[in-house]
């Protein structure tokens, strides 16, 4: 009786999936392929070990999966390489906290390939107070819509390592995340951007949000935006910047004045000790700059370790916030459409400065206030956010 009942549980076992054990995907066997040339209807990756080779684009029309677990590796010697989305296109990935997608370079080296592009139909509004402009990726792809809601797909516990390489003419540099139009039916959850050389995430326009980022050891700026992005709903931000880096947060609004006012709570930027500018002679070392009437509404922010540099003979003092021009400072900083509470603001030599010493900043009473209670950004540990044994919630 004993020998029948165990091969009923064993057959019930081969049938249903079921065991009495845990299991997870690492006892599934993953699957290997070359993802390459353009997508042009529907594929979806199971977990698995990918190449991507060259310049792979997901045209309208077409949705990309991958599955959670996921590797997927490219190799600067063989050429550009970059992942892109184009309008009317999705991306989907399914990571979770213990299994993320990751996409990363053979090499390890920051600059090494594209990292991901996507393409939305949201607003824009760029440079001369157009609706439509041409990408600086190197593709020369049009962005810029009418579709505020548009959705490009869904991004879920997803790392892009060692992008920012400059592409095609070499003058065009690409971040390990560069969003163009995308709209705010976009998820874009848990993600992290890990040792490029450009920015982490840059927004050009558009209404999408970014919830529970890591932007770590980016040579440019941890995050950007600009072209009038209007992102409502970001929250839980962490930039760690090491070795090489400039501003903690680069805003813009591509000089239109403007009532954008994106949103933020929750966000934690640090500057590692030694930390230096990516070029000499730029020194841009600051947590948070706005310029060329870029706005915005923060609260419960902790920045650190944004202090001296010197370069040369000179030693140059890093701020928690720098409004770099005046027309700025008249319009965003003197309209209120700049709003920074509860600041605390630590190891940084300069709360406020100036791109100049030709005005002073002089918050309107409450759109400026510090405290010692702040707790910035809150983040979950897991393998979404660990490299090589190295946790980047730092």
């Amino acid at each position: 009786m004993k020998k029948f009942l165990f091969s009923l549980a064993l057959l019930a076992t081969v049938f249903t999936g079921c065991s009495s054990d845990n299991e997870d995907e690492n006892t599934v066997t993953p699957q290997v392929g070359e993802i390459t040339g353009n997508i042009t209807t529907s594929k979806t990756y199971a977990y698995g070990n990918y190449t991507l080779k060259g310049i792979v684009k997901v045209q309208n029309g077409a949705t990309l999966t991958f599955e959670a677990g996921s590797t997927i590796t490219c190799d600067k010697n063989n050429g550009d390489n970059a992942l892109v989305i184009e309008n009317g296109s999705k991306l989907v990935i399914n990571g979770t906290e213990s299994a993320p997608v990751v996409f990363t370079e053979v090499s390890k080296v920051p600059g090494s390939w594209g990292g991901i592009i996507m393409y939305g139909d949201a607003p824009v509004k760029v440079l001369g107070g157009g609706s439509t402009a041409t990408s600086e990726d190197g593709l020369s792809y049009t962005y810029g819509g009418t579709n505020a809601t548009h959705s490009s797909g869904s991004l879920r516990y997803t790392r892009v390592e060692y992008a920012g390489k400059k592409l095609a003419d070499g003058t065009k540099e690409l971040n390990g995340f560069s969003f163009y139009a995308v709209g705010s039916g976009t998820i874009l959850d848990h993600l992290v951007s890990y040792k490029g050389a450009d920015d982490g995430f840059e927004f050009y326009g558009g209404t999408a949000s970014l919830t529970n980022a890591i932007s770590y050891g980016n040579y440019d700026d941890s995050f950007d935006w600009q072209d009038g992005w209007q992102g409502q709903n970001n929250t839980n931000w962490l930039a760690y910047q090491v070795t090489k880096g400039n501003f903690g947060i680069e805003i813009e609004s591509s000089s239109n004045n403007n009532t954008f006012y994106p949103k933020f709570t929750n966000i934690t930027l640090k500057r590692a000790a030694g930390c230096v500018p990516e070029v000499a002679g730029a020194i841009e070392i600051d947590a948070i700059q706005f310029k060329k009437e870029g706005n915005g509404d923060f609260s419960n922010v902790v920045i650190d370790g944004y202090g001296t540099y010197t370069e040369g003979t000179t030693t140059y003092q890093g701020a928690a916030i720098k409004i770099q021009d005046i027309t700025t400072n008249t319009n965003q900083v003197n309209g209120s459409k700049i709003k920074l509470t509860n600041f605390k603001i630590t190891n940084t030599s300069v709360d406020v400065a100036t791109g100049a010493n030709t005005f002073t900043v002089a918050f309107p009473s409450g759109q400026f206030t510090t405290s010692t209670s702040a707790t910035g950004a809150t983040l979950s540990p897991g393998a979404w956010a660990t490299v090589d044994g190295t946790n980047l919630i730092q």
